[in-house]
């Protein structure tokens, strides 16, 4: 019977190691947790190394005799939306609370169904566990659905015998950030809608209001006014050229998602952005606090600062920020403070600075980080609401204007022609 060395951990925290006589890992396994261990790792010795090379070879043949159909679904599986992720990790969380061995929870997980994360991640994960790999591991091998923030935060909960409470705090992580894009969106809904009413109707006007004007017109033997003249020449375009509308559509998309995919257009876009009345400084608001949240939060659970600066930099869309984060991990390398470099940047604000600059004077950089995250998320929703507030208003005047120049073309001519009568 094969031997097989393991690593767990004791409800107290306490790391163990041991060797035990097993027919395969799922046994083994099944050993550790009778003791009423945490299992982390179990390998099989140095002699039974062949042993190993053969249940991963058999492992991956088994994944690539999948149907077509299956590999095609799981190669497109979407990304799950920051709700679905919250969800999934609070069901886990409390599922181990309980007191159910990591295998069994997976197990009631793949019963559970949560949405945007199908039935078949979670029976992965127990596979992989059951071998035994880590779930930190398991969850590295489908990286469509857990990103490296959460690959690492669950690895750190691992290492410290306390991946309960970081998936808990994950959850809340994903939740908070869930609930600002849901302000955010909701913020959006009306001056969108106004918006789109409002071309609507002006391409109603323009296609089959204005014709019958133009013969109205053509009968008066005046010179029609210029707005009447510039109204006119685009009614023409909308009702002979309304054609030439999808290829500029598509030619302008094209040239935009090309813009925006270039470093220097990307960075151009970022800027303006940033520096955009009203609508900037929401944007700014949110990037600092998604900064950080997601840096308290990676430290707050043992990340080491390096990896919790290059994981932050891939989280944040912003490429002024990216480099900013990307300078700061250079600096830090080299033995600067976080303090330094982020001042040094001139993108972050001074109480972010001053903060970051207290908590490493008292040891406690992510207590500073959250706190601020917290801020930052309050004066997010002041933001949202001035914003909403301000839409309202500028949409109305713009409407106005464009209903006062459509009848003052319109009027125009009327007026003129009335007192050429006179």
């Amino acid at each position: 019977m094969p031997q097989f060395s393991y690593k767990a951990r004791k409800r107290t925290g306490e790391m163990v190691e041991g060797v035990l006589d097993a027919a395969d890992r799922s046994a083994a396994l099944v050993q550790i947790q009778r003791f009423g261990l945490f299992p982390m790792a179990v390998d099989v010795p140095r002699a039974g190394a062949a042993v190993e090379t053969k249940s991963t070879s058999q492992s991956i043949n088994l994944k690539a005799f999948l149907p077509p159909s299956i590999q095609a679904q799981l190669s497109q599986q979407r990304r799950p939306k920051l709700q679905e992720l919250a969800t999934f990790t609070t069901q886990l969380a409390n599922l181990l609370n309980s007191g159910m061995a990591l295998t069994v929870a997976l197990t009631s997980m793949s019963h559970l169904q949560t949405k945007g994360i199908p039935a078949s991640v979670s029976q992965s994960l127990k596979q992989e566990v059951t071998e035994g790999r880590s779930l930190s591991d398991a969850m590295a091998r489908q990286p469509r659905i857990f990103s490296d923030l959460y690959i690492n935060m669950v690895r750190a909960g691992e290492s410290s015998g306390s991946l309960v409470q970081v998936l808990r705090r994950m959850a809340t992580h994903f939740q908070q950030f869930a609930d600002i894009q849901a302000k955010f969106k909701s913020a959006m809904i009306y001056p969108v809608m106004v918006i789109c009413v409002g071309i609507l109707l002006v391409i109603f006007f323009m296609t089959f209001m204005m014709p019958k004007f133009i013969e109205i017109f053509n009968g008066f033997n005046v010179e029609l006014p210029l707005p009447t003249r510039i109204l006119i020449g685009t009614s023409n375009v909308f009702t002979h050229w309304w054609w030439l509308a999808v290829p500029v559509i598509l030619s302008i998309v094209v040239l935009f998602k090309r813009f925006q995919s270039s470093k220097a257009g990307g960075r151009k876009l970022d800027e303006w952005r940033m520096s955009a009345p009203v609508f900037g400084n929401v944007i700014k608001i949110n990037l600092f606090g998604q900064f950080a949240r997601t840096l308290g939060t990676l430290l707050q659970n043992g990340v080491p600062v390096l990896t919790a600066l290059k994981i932050t930099e891939q989280v944040i869309p912003n490429v002024l920020i990216k480099e900013a984060i990307s300078n700061t991990r250079d600096a830090v390398t080299d033995g600067k403070t976080l303090a330094q470099p982020l001042a040094r940047s001139k993108l972050f604000p001074q109480l972010m600075v001053d903060l970051v600059r207290i908590g490493e004077d008292t040891g406690d950089v992510p207590g500073a980080l959250n706190n601020l995250a917290d801020t930052y998320e309050n004066e997010l929703q002041i933001a949202l609401r001035v914003m909403s507030d301000l839409i309202g208003p500028v949409l109305i005047i713009v409407m106005a204007i464009v209903v006062g120049f459509l009848l003052l073309s319109i009027f125009l001519p009327l007026f003129k022609l009335i007192s050429s009568i006179h």
